[in-house]
């Protein structure tokens, strides 16, 4: 016999899973240093001192030497006992190796996306995309990169495959800040908005060869280009 289930908490209330709020805490300045890292506000090799963010944040030390832990697993941040914590390195030979990964996962996904979804998912996916050209017609880079994401994330979910979806979140935790690095090429926004309309138009034709290929391709090119950028930006030797 299955047991009852547990009354909803409510609004307000304490989690007693974390009764001092430190847990929720540490989540909120791995969003805030994420959320740096990934628009460049942080760089690699920048150092993230305590101090600093305790201040900024106004909360304690715990949480987000915790914070900083969880960003390390996620790759985003290096700790040592005689630097802290900086931010990793991002190199051109890894963005090519992640998006070409990423870019067989998300080909595959826009290719379940155009079997099977659903008219109100394709009707989410035309809404994103209208907003998302909109933004773009006004240079508004910050609107249009959160819209793109968006879009990217949903034919993820849409795909219906639970495994894809896992393995494309881990690697999207580095590579992110890849994406919003590449359409900063004018040349490379350009294209990528139109290898966008080129996935709607094989899902309106419920094409799933045309979508897997322009998804794919799309992955790819954003990889190139950032790997071309990492490299032109790197020092020298």
């Amino acid at each position: 016999m299955s047991a009852p289930p547990r009354p909803a908490r409510p609004s307000g209330a304490s989690d007693p899973q974390d009764p001092t709020g430190e847990r929720a805490m540490a989540l909120a300045v791995v969003r805030h240093l994420r959320d740096a890292v990934v628009t460049g506000r942080l760089r690699p090799g920048d150092r993230i001192v305590e101090r600093q963010l305790s201040a900024e944040l106004n909360i304690s030390r715990t949480p987000i030497r915790e914070g900083l832990k969880l960003l390390e697993l996620d790759g985003l941040v290096a700790i040592s006992r005689n630097r802290g914590a900086e931010v990793t390195a991002f190199t051109p030979q890894e963005a090519l190796r992640l998006f070409d990964v990423i870019a067989v996962l998300e080909g595959l996904a826009a290719r379940r996306v155009a079997e099977r979804a659903s008219a109100e998912t394709l009707a989410r996916l035309e809404d994103l995309h209208a907003r998302m050209v909109f933004h773009y017609n006004r240079s508004q880079i910050d609107p249009y990169f959160e819209i793109n994401s968006a879009v990217h994330d949903l034919v993820v979910d849409a795909s219906g495959n639970p495994e894809l979806a896992a393995t494309h979140a881990r690697l999207m935790l580095r590579a992110r800040r890849g994406r919003y690095m590449a359409i900063m090429s004018p040349d490379r926004w350009r294209q990528s908005v139109g290898e966008h309309e080129a996935l709607m138009e094989a899902l309106r034709a419920r094409d799933p060869d045309a979508a897997a290929a322009v998804w794919t391709a799309h992955l790819q090119h954003t990889g190139e280009t950032l790997s071309h950028a990492l490299a032109e930006s790197a020092p020298p030797a």
